[in-house]
């Protein structure tokens, strides 16, 4: 079926694109499947997006409508007055290709949805969408090898037509607007009016993830050109470390590169100045997974064998505060050049605040490291209609009025008291103590008082809202909870539609340090246990749960090999503890002066107890162990407490009938058992 999130070849990146006029806005669609537009001027957060409920397939491609298309009128015939505003108002879309095949066109001007292009289109991932400069047509690509020409005005298809034998990966429209490029593995060139194949490419190993036309005119202007032939284009793929630059040639000649640039990791956003006369040089900005940002600058004339280098590379990092903390690199998330050529646009910090910056290109030297303090990046600089959620600094002194269930009124309490003793502690010279122990001291508080249930309706909401808004400490006031039932009630009190965003903020913070993780998987169990119903009639659960599978199976793999190892550790020191027991033993005098053959002698008798001893040990330690296992002790440096909790995890995810914990520790337990009998 469709490939998953967790798919080794889909690319790397999140979908996000410059808006066409001199670059005013950058569209981000993040990982938790929402679109974030914002100002490249100012770097404030221009609008917010989330896609509704039933529409839950994430973004996995962004396009800007082509600023020409309303500046342009069609000479042809006079256009209807409606038609003629329709076209006007193209400026500002944003389409947006979904996972589950349909494509959404979004008005950056409204701050709404525009239309959904979705009847007789694609049953899969829509991998790439690009616009026609001058009909408004739009051309889209998928996972179900199909190319699509739709009418953007009437939301129908056009046409539909086989584009490959597997996944169609990217496209790209000629600049007379009248061939496509496509491209999975191999490339096609396609007359747009016939949908027949122009010519092939040899193109790439792995899928292409970008295809740009870097040229407008033919190097030689011999023959009279026809708008294709001499022209030339680029494409990078996913994994790939070279990008490769093709021309457009009559049918006999070959059909390979002409040149590659290479980089240093997989290409993740690329951009490029076009190159209008032969004697101008094509730019090229290449954003790679490993943060940095490559600049060529190369005149295209011909072939050329070796792969060309980089004239310049841009990274940024940290400063390196204090004699201890090293400089650390912030990723470049992408970069646009500015309509004068001269300078570039970066894209950096992370994806939920990035930082815009226009950077002037200084072509002299070959590497630039900007040093950037993002540290006061995190909060988010929202000024339009979203929701604002602010969470304040508690003290000990101010009294808390914790959100209800709406509707109820929520009892007024003072800020629990056992966080003065925390204070103390930090007063004795730690540093800083971390927020688990001082959600631990609120949580001694909320066992003690037994009318607390205003706090426990509160949780659900305050995680919405937190998932909401992306709030890290609000999300962390949440989530570091340890109260099991707490958890359970949060669980069931959640809003439906909060349940995918959850399991995607759970799966990010089990990537996180081992303590937290012990945390996730009791939210993580509670979550899949209490929805799974729900999460059953999701059509893309698959894509959407992916990463969670990929980091189950990968923490699981160790699991069986730690018990062996176990088991093999425990009989080995529960033999070395006996021989030390029996060379304690006093022995009989040496010498014997007769030896009865009849019966065993002395030394084996001694063997067969240090035997029998270290059996007996061994089932005891057993015991003790599987004990220790089925109260369910919560102990966070306890590894193998937590994959087994895992184990537990992935059972009850795949086949829905989650067994209990104490039969599977039972299983895990009875590995190091059969170690020591063979």
């Amino acid at each position: 079926g469709g490939r998953g999130v967790a798919d080794p070849l889909s690319p790397a990146g999140l979908p996000c694109a410059f808006s066409p006029l001199n670059q005013a806005y950058f569209a981000l669609a993040s990982a938790d499947g929402q679109l974030r537009v914002w100002e490249t001027a100012n770097n404030r957060l221009h609008q917010e997006y989330v896609p509704s409920a039933h529409l839950s397939g994430t973004c996995t491609c962004l396009a800007w409508a082509p600023a020409r298309l309303q500046a342009k009128e069609s000479p042809q015939r006079k256009k209807r007055k409606s038609e003629a505003i329709e076209t006007s108002n193209q400026i500002d879309l944003l389409a947006i290709g979904t996972a589950v095949g349909s494509i959404l066109l979004y008005s950056t001007v409204k701050g709404e949805l525009h239309s959904k292009l979705i009847s007789g289109g694609h049953d899969n991932k829509v991998n790439c969408i690009q616009w026609h400069q001058d009909n408004g047509c739009l051309y889209s690509c998928s996972d179900d090898k199909y190319i699509v020409e739709w009418n953007t005005q009437t939301c129908k298809v056009k046409c539909k037509w086989k584009g490959d034998n597997s996944s169609v990966s990217s496209l790209c429209i000629s600049p007379d607007g009248k061939m496509l490029l496509s491209a999975g593995r191999t490339i096609k060139l396609w007359v747009l009016e016939t949908k027949e194949i122009y010519r092939h490419f040899t193109g790439h190993a792995t899928p292409v993830s970008t295809l740009i036309f870097t040229t407008i005119r033919p190097p030689n202007e011999i023959q009279p050109f026809d708008g294709i032939t001499g022209l030339y284009f680029l494409s990078g793929a996913v994994h790939d470390r070279l990008l490769n630059v093709w021309q457009v040639r009559s049918e006999n000649k070959e059909k390979n590169a002409v040149m590659s640039f290479t980089v240093t990791d997989e290409p993740v956003y690329i951009d490029l100045t076009l190159s209008e006369n032969k004697e101008e040089p094509v730019k090229l900005a290449v954003v790679c997974r490993d943060g940095q940002v490559h600049l060529f600058e190369h005149i295209l004339n011909g072939y050329c064998k070796k792969p060309l280098t980089s004239n310049c590379t841009i990274q940024i990092a940290t400063p390196g505060k204090g004699k201890k903390s090293t400089p650390k690199p912030i990723p470049i998330l992408a970069a646009g050049f500015c309509s004068d050529k001269m300078s570039l646009l970066l894209v950096y910090g992370n994806w939920f605040q990035p930082v815009i910056e226009r950077v002037a290109l200084n072509s002299k030297e070959s590497h630039m490291c900007l040093v950037r303090d993002i540290s006061n990046c995190w909060a988010p600089k929202v000024e339009t209609a979203v929701t604002k959620v602010r969470t304040p600094v508690v003290n000990s002194e101010a009294k808390v009025l914790v959100p209800g269930v709406p509707g109820h009124h929520a009892a007024i309490k003072p800020a629990p008291p056992q966080i003065e003793e925390v204070e103390s502690k930090r007063k004795l010279g730690e540093n800083e103590i971390s927020i688990e122990e001082r959600l631990g001291a609120l949580d001694i508080d909320t066992k003690k008082e037994k009318d607390d249930l205003p706090q426990t309706n509160s949780f659900p909401v305050l995680l919405t809202q937190g998932l909401e808004s992306n709030d890290f400490e609000m999300l962390n006031k949440v989530l570091q909870t340890r109260n099991l039932n707490l958890i359970k009630r949060t669980v069931l009190r959640m809003p439906l539609h909060a349940v995918i965003p959850l399991l995607q903020e759970l799966t990010k913070r089990l990537q996180g340090h081992p303590n937290s993780a012990v945390l996730m998987v009791q939210w993580l169990k509670c979550v899949l246990t209490v929805h799974a119903s729900y999460l059953s009639t999701l059509p893309d659960l698959v894509p959407q749960l992916g990463t969670l599978y990929q980091l189950m199976e990968s923490r699981v793999k160790t699991f069986q090999k730690l018990s062996h190892l176990h088991g093999k550790l425990i009989l080995l020191i529960t033999q070395v503890t006996a021989s030390e027991k029996t060379k304690g033993m006093t022995c009989p005098a040496q010498k014997a002066k007769l030896v009865y053959e009849e019966e065993s002698s002395e030394e084996e008798s001694d063997d067969e107890i240090a035997e029998k001893d270290s059996d007996d040990n061994w089932d005891e330690d057993e015991e003790e162990k599987e004990s220790e296992k089925d109260e369910d002790v919560d102990e966070e440096n306890e590894e193998e407490e937590e994959d087994v909790e895992e184990k537990d995890e992935e059972n009850g995810e795949e086949d829905r009938d989650v067994a209990s914990e104490k039969e599977l520790n039972g299983d895990s337990d009875l590995d190091p058992e059969n170690e020591s009998e063979e």
